[in-house]
């Protein structure tokens, strides 16, 4: 199906497409791990602020201007050691995720950057920096977009494939991406559940949707407390999508973030949803690339008539 790059209200509608995902599975589960940690803003990069996006306070008490130190030491912490306990996490159960990665961020820690090679983890490049790319002129995000792709060929030796925004695109970032050539798919939409092509001067492009919803972030705005309460709501979400996979297989994204997630209480409701959906027949738990891959392979785009 081909849509526009204007607003869709319908989408696939009442029948979409089987996804025909690989061994009849009934559903796609694909973990994100958002890597931003040493790319966010920072008074040492000259941004003027001190960013405390999805830390352990709602708001920061320190003034606009100065270093807040509490907020740098969590942003320290998904790096330090978020990272690696889900890591091991994903390791011990042999299973893959995809890493948004903030390319300047994995500049900074070489050990991390070929941590994901060693695993075969692949990368959705998440920025140059941990910044909201829709505060970009169309010059600045231009070259933002260079600067991730030739940071990640550097540390990860080779370029992006997928692209994901902080929070989301500026009007300019799909056609920024599509002009550059090398991106398979975006991430910068939250409105579906399976793959889709959107359109741009007759050209099409992949759009494999995100998730804010089973998403950890929801610690940092106060709808989680616990690791139960983690595993509970993806077990859910997991839980109708797989019922509904009988007939119409769907994609389930999961968000993690390593200053969030990281934390030993909150990685227990992981580890639990990890055991309980990788013992169900049926599961294709997968990378964000196999996904694009797989859509383009057979679901390939035609032009509507």
């Amino acid at each position: 199906m081909a849509i526009s790059l204007e607003r869709d209200m319908a989408g696939y509608g009442e029948h979409p497409p089987h996804a025909g995902w690989p061994g009849g599975a009934r559903i796609a589960l694909n973990f994100v791990l958002n890597y931003e940690e040493g790319s966010e803003y920072s008074i040492g990069d000259g941004d003027g602020q001190s960013d405390a996006g999805l830390v352990e306070l709602p708001a920061s008490s320190v003034a606009r201007g100065e270093r807040d130190l509490a907020a740098e030491s969590m942003f320290e912490y998904g790096s330090r050691v978020g990272f690696w306990r889900l890591m091991r996490i994903f390791s011990e159960r042999r299973l893959p995720m995809t890493v948004f990665a903030c390319a300047l961020a994995l500049e900074r820690n070489p050990a991390a950057a070929e941590a994901i090679k060693r695993a075969g983890h692949d990368i959705c490049c998440h920025g140059w920096r941990w910044i909201e790319h829709y505060k970009l002129s169309e010059d600045e995000e231009r070259r933002h977009i260079q600067l991730a792709i030739d940071s990640l060929r550097k540390t990860m030796g080779e370029r992006p494939f997928g692209w994901y925004c902080r929070y989301g695109p500026s009007v300019n970032t799909r056609r920024l991406l599509m002009e550059e050539g090398g991106f398979v798919y975006d991430s910068d939409s939250y409105n579906d559940e399976l793959p889709y092509y959107v359109t741009l001067a007759g050209r099409p492009q992949l759009v494999v949707p995100y998730t804010l919803t089973n998403n950890d972030l929801k610690w940092g705005t106060g709808n989680f407390g616990t690791g139960e309460d983690f595993f509970v709501y993806l077990r859910e979400s997991f839980d109708v999508l797989y019922a509904e996979g009988q007939t119409t297989p769907k994609m389930m994204n999961v968000g993690m973030h390593m200053r969030l997630l990281g934390h030993p209480g909150r990685a227990s409701g992981l580890i639990r949803f990890l055991d309980y959906a990788r013992a169900k027949p049926g599961v294709w738990i997968c990378k964000r690339n196999e996904i694009a891959d797989h859509w383009l392979r057979h679901h390939p785009f035609r032009e509507q008539k």
